[in-house]
């Protein structure tokens, strides 16, 4: 919602004007577009920079419940940084947040197909893929994990989290 809902009070008039505000502006809050932002990319030993590529993500927000994704497409001048990748969310999760587990893909050389987690009190989410070709096992994206990036090459991810406020 984009404001708290009003309190009513007895005998109060209702206007067109309040209806408006507190129903049409409401739902069309709900039902609106997604909004733009720019996620942070971090690593956890050296951060990655995106140079002439791109990273965009886009987010809805309904109450306390965000569904984000993120696209990265990186160019010829992207640097990996190294280790653990992290990208930024656009509202920290709750701190009561049971972890949320989302999807991602990444189209490059191969597709590899993994998860997105975002932890309780989080400001940021992790990806998981497959460790290699030949182990199933999962670890978090880095930069040679699951495979070293390639300019072009796509990274989406999405998911569904409680925000904490």
């Amino acid at each position: 919602m984009t404001f708290a809902p009003k309190t009513w009070v007895v005998g109060e008039v209702v206007t067109a004007a309040i209806m408006n505000q507190e129903i049409r502006d409401q739902f069309n809050s709900i039902f609106g577009a997604w909004t733009s932002y720019t996620p942070t990319w971090t690593g956890s030993v050296t951060n990655p920079t995106i140079g002439n590529g791109t990273l965009t993500g886009r987010y809805i927000k309904v109450g306390r419940t965000v569904t984000m994704s993120l696209l990265l497409i990186p160019g010829s001048t992207t640097t990996y940084g190294s280790g653990v990748y992290l990208f930024g969310l656009p509202f920290p999760a709750a701190a009561d947040v049971v972890s949320c587990l989302g999807s991602a893909r990444i189209s490059g050389g191969a597709t590899w197909l993994g998860h997105m987690l975002v932890g309780a009190s989080g400001t940021s989410a992790n990806l998981t893929f497959s460790n290699t070709a030949t182990d199933t096992r999962g670890a978090n994206m880095s930069e040679s994990k699951p495979e070293i990036l390639a300019a072009a090459a796509q990274v989406r991810a999405t998911i569904t989290y409680q925000a904490a406020s």
